[in-house]
Formats: C-alpha cells, sequence, structure tokens
C-alpha cells in the first residue's frame, strides 16, 4: 500500500492544521492507521492511531484534548486534525498502517506501511 500525506505547512502558536493521508493500492479499511512525527535530532515518536472500523482512538498524552485523528473508510483516507498547536508540536507527520493486528501500537516498528511525511511548523 502507497500512503500519501499533506496538509502540513507554517502556523502560528494557537493555530490549527488538518493533515490527510490518502491510501492506495491495498484493502485500507483492514489497516488499523497511525500518525507520529519526529523532531530534528529527536526519535520518532507516536502521536495518534485509530482502528479499522473506527471504534477506538488513541492518542500520547502531549496531545489528548487538542488532537484528533479520524479516517473515511470509503475515502481511504485518515485525517489528524489538530488545533491550538504549540511550538512543540514541530516536527514532520508521518501516516503510517499496520497490516499485522487489528490493535493500535505506539511502536513504529509494528507498523508496515508509511507515508512520505509532511513538516508541521508551529511559530511562537
Amino acid at each position: 500500500v502507497q500512503l500519501q500525506a499533506s496538509g502540513g505547512g507554517l502556523v502560528q502558536a494557537g493555530g490549527s492544521l488538518r493533515l490527510s493521508c490518502a491510501a492506495s493500492g491495498g484493502t485500507f479499511s483492514s489497516y488499523v492507521m497511525g500518525w507520529f512525527r519526529q523532531a530534528p535530532g529527536k526519535e520518532r515518536e507516536f502521536v495518534a492511531a485509530v482502528t479499522r472500523k473506527a471504534d477506538s482512538t488513541y492518542y500520547t498524552d502531549s496531545v489528548k484534548g487538542r488532537f484528533t485523528i479520524s479516517r473515511d473508510n470509503a475515502k481511504n483516507t485518515v485525517y489528524l486534525q489538530m488545533n491550538s498547536l504549540k511550538p512543540e508540536d514541530t516536527a514532520v507527520y508521518y501516516c503510517a498502517a499496520r497490516r499485522s493486528s487489528t490493535w493500535y501500537s505506539f511502536r513504529a516498528s509494528d507498523y508496515d506501511y508509511w507515508g512520505q511525511g509532511t513538516q508541521v511548523t508551529v511559530s511562537s
């Protein structure tokens, strides 16, 4: 499956962005989908995940209440709505698909497919 992330950009602190990740070449509804991010000099970290039927979502503590992950299986797309952005949210954001399990994971190594990343920069 191929994943194409988009929607990143430059925004002021307190602003919002909506990331999209379009999938092609696979059965999108059979994958757990996640978003990760990687800031310069840091390891890639888990941000959010959504189960195959969107009946459960999971977030890292630092984004709870500010970010919302969702998916549209008819459009083969997963979204990450980011509100109240902070400078520490600055990173390259990656979408990922997990084929091997119905459960989410916060470990990047558990995901099978990755998008190319989209840059999010939050200015103070």
